[in-house]
């Protein structure tokens, strides 16, 4: 079995299911409420008090609904004995989940896609001013965060055994990166031992958060580097450079990769172990 035949078949039950639409309807209702907050701003160019507000708000719900759509589409295949089935054809786990993040890739692009777009076509029609750049942006850090905690969804459903544990695992993971990370690196940075340390301990513990880094990485592009003070001197100057993007890629590439590979060779020692 090919990545791509699993792909199209994650996409084909992705749209079938009633929570895909039910995140659909919570997704677009929270989009056109934050892009109709945003349109309300005088000037939308660059960042604003608003952007800011828009973003954190995108980060508290995206992110949980990745984590529950990936982490549940592996562990219901794991529950009902649909993966037992699959495993009898010629397939690895790790093909398999890069067809499931394919296809849970095709399916939140699409649902994001339509999210703005209708909320872009009501903010028209309500007379709003609102800047195709601004749209863009927001499009393209939503899809960003997707992509990345797609991946990070798979590795939670690779471990869990049942959709109560991937239920606990992707609202856990979320907790830990959304809710209290800043208080997680306040604490971890206020107890280093030498101050020439907070520099790189704060920025090896953003890379080490995807959401945090895919937020620094998008304020600073947008020219509001200067917001997060002289410990972010040195990645202003790569994020904002000609080699920026590339470099932001190879890191989101490096959680895309470790994540289902790390998820595949637990999976696999788990189906050893079981058989033993």
């Amino acid at each position: 079995m090919r990545i791509l035949t699993v792909a199209q078949r994650e996409i084909k039950l992705g749209f079938r299911n009633s929570w895909t639409y039910s995140f659909l309807a919570l997704l677009s209702i929270f989009t056109i409420t934050i892009l109709l907050l945003q349109s309300g701003v005088a000037t939308t160019e660059g960042y604003t008090d608003i952007t800011g507000t828009v973003m954190n708000m995108i980060l508290y719900l995206l992110p949980l609904i990745t984590l529950l759509l990936g982490s549940f589409s592996v562990a219901v295949e794991k529950e009902d004995g649909h993966w037992g089935l699959l495993s009898t054809y010629p397939i690895s786990t790790y093909r398999f989940l890069w067809g499931k993040w394919i296809g849970l890739i095709t399916i939140l692009l699409t649902m994001l896609l339509f999210s703005f777009g209708l909320a872009g076509i009501i903010t028209v029609l309500f007379n709003q001013q609102l800047s195709i750049d601004t749209l863009i942006f927001f499009w393209l850090f939503s899809s960003i965060l997707a992509i990345v905690y797609v991946s990070i969804a798979l590795l939670i459903g690779a471990l869990a055994k049942n959709r109560w544990q991937a239920l606990i695992g992707g609202i856990g993971i979320w907790f830990l990166t959304i809710v209290i990370w800043s208080l997680l690196m306040i604490s971890t940075l206020s107890h280093l031992p030498s101050y020439k340390m907070i520099q790189p301990t704060l920025q090896v513990l953003t890379i080490l958060n995807p959401a945090e880094f895919v937020r620094v990485f998008s304020i600073m592009r947008i020219g509001a580097g200067s917001a997060f003070g002289a410990d972010y001197d040195q990645w202003i100057t790569w994020a904002t450079g000609s080699y920026g993007v590339v470099i932001f890629c190879g890191i989101c590439i490096g959680w895309i990769v470790a994540s289902i590979y790390i998820g595949g060779f637990i999976w696999n020692r788990s189906d050893k172990n079981g058989r033993a």
